[in-house]
């Protein structure tokens, strides 16, 4: 893994499965970009599976890796959702929810079972999912005058970013989605037109 690369879900969600003494583990993978977009997703599980005794899940969000969080919905402690978190971070990955639904079956697991059964209902609905690597983006705006509109140009043509916005008046201004690891360069050559 680069610097610039990490790797998520596709927007394809992942479906998982596991039955422990009549207890039934469903559990669902999701790319995800947001806290706001976990919590609507975790609301549509609770709503959808009104009637389940738990909706445990962990998420990890960010290229670096820092922001996630494993909740056991009234489990004991460390026993659904850190076991969820655990089969995100063994596949090194990032802007991830994985949901699993208890519904219990009458039998308790005990720690060691739930551990067992949530990590393996997680793990299920992570193999189900489709892992993409994507870019960590840096955006550079520059502002510059008409005529220097060919220059700027020809350095985009040379290094590809993609173009977020351009508007081009009296004073033109573009801004630059590049790969973390070009952005220096990206920046230096765009200096150099200014003198």
């Amino acid at each position: 893994m680069t610097e610039d690369t990490f790797y998520t879900l596709s927007d394809e969600v992942g479906e998982g499965y596991y039955t422990e003494k009549r207890s039934k583990f469903l559990a669902y993978a999701h790319h995800v970009t947001s806290i706001e977009q976990i919590k609507e997703i975790i609301a549509q599980y609770r709503s959808k599976y009104y009637d389940a005794r738990h909706v445990c899940y962990a998420y990890m969000l960010g290229a670096e890796r820092k922001e996630f969080r494993a909740n056991d919905d009234g489990e004991p402690s460390s026993t659904a959702g850190k076991p969820i978190l655990g089969q995100i971070n063994s596949l090194n990955l990032t802007d991830v929810l994985v949901v699993v639904i208890r519904y219990y079956g009458g039998v308790n697991l005990g720690t060691g079972g739930l551990i067992v059964a949530y990590r393996t209902a997680a793990a299920d609905a992570l193999a189900h999912s489709q892992v993409v690597s994507q870019q960590v983006l840096e955006t550079i705006t520059y502002d510059f005058s008409y005529p220097m509109m060919n220059d700027v140009m020809r350095i985009v043509k040379e290094l590809s970013p993609k173009i977020v916005s351009q508007s081009f008046d009296n004073t033109c201004s573009i801004t630059l989605a590049i790969r973390k690891s070009q952005a220096e360069q990206l920046r230096q050559r765009l200096a150099k037109l200014s003198f």
